[in-house]
């Protein structure tokens, strides 16, 4: 009831332009290593094939589900063996979708796809000037003996969307993320806040160095489900392990009995004030 997470915080520094090919020789280099050490899964940064930062050339390089993309991952994770979660921008109807999706191995030579997800809560021009937003908050695949979720970056931060995932069962979440400075609080407080509310183990996974106009705090962060952090990343490039057991979070939610003591019947925010 087990499941082993990397998280890989990089490449350092992918600088003013965007590049697609470094980028992807270090998700190469860091299932390789991942995979070796014994993990699951691979979890990546948001927008991880082309940068985060990157200004209209994210529109400019982003391209449909099941592209060229999710061939370069797929064959990564059929040759190491380990599923690798990897964000992209994604064209759609002439939309542009800030996207993770989620490739296994499916066989010796094959990949499938577990999993997809848009962002939802957008951030600021940084993301409202190129992306659409996406309308599925709650994406939820079986991994092993868990079930695992996706958000993105921003979306963490609102309590109602990792509550929609404790409600829709998630007990891994996955959250690839392009946190900035000055908000390494996010990291360091809510996240961890986050999995002890919420009653999940999350794997935060950042970026680090610096873009156009953004110097990552990196600092990925995995939270155990009675928020103390399992793994955590300095400022630099960096692969941390954390295992999330199916068995100590059934203990935990035992213990915690947030989730079970709600007065859902007073959460309506759309009812007036009492009288």
């Amino acid at each position: 009831m087990t499941v082993t997470v990397a998280m890989y915080q990089g490449p350092f520094g992918t600088g003013p332009d965007a590049d697609v090919s470094r980028n992807l020789a270090a998700i190469e280099d860091a299932a390789a290593r991942a995979a070796t050490a014994g993990a699951d899964v691979l979890v990546t940064p948001e927008l991880s094939i082309t940068g985060y930062d990157i200004g209209p050339a994210a529109a400019e390089l982003a391209r449909p589900r099941g592209g060229e993309y999710h061939a370069e991952i797929g064959a990564l994770a059929a040759r190491f063996g380990i599923a690798i979660l990897f964000g992209y921008p994604e064209s759609d109807g002439g939309a542009v979708y800030n996207a993770a999706a989620v490739l296994a191995p499916d066989g010796p030579h094959a990949w499938r796809e577990l999993a997809h997800y848009r962002k939802t809560h957008l951030f600021g021009d940084l993301d409202r000037a190129v992306f659409a937003p996406g309308h599925d908050l709650t994406v939820t695949f079986p991994f092993g003996d868990l079930t695992c979720g996706l958000l993105t970056c921003y979306d963490v931060e609102f309590p109602e969307a990792v509550r929609a995932h404790a409600d829709a069962g998630t007990d891994l979440l996955l959250v690839p993320t392009g946190l900035m400075e000055p908000f390494g609080v996010v990291a360091e407080v809510l996240v961890p806040a986050r999995a002890y509310e919420s009653q999940m183990y999350i794997a935060y996974t950042n970026h680090c160095g610096r873009e156009l106009s953004l110097q990552y705090c990196g600092l990925s962060t995995a939270a155990n489900p009675d928020g103390t952090v399992a793994a955590r990343a300095g400022r630099g490039e960096a692969l941390e392990l954390f295992t999330a057991d199916g068995a100590a979070l059934a203990t935990s939610r035992t213990v915690n009995t947030h989730l079970r003591d709600r007065r859902t019947d007073l959460y309506d925010t759309r009812k007036g004030p009492a009288r």
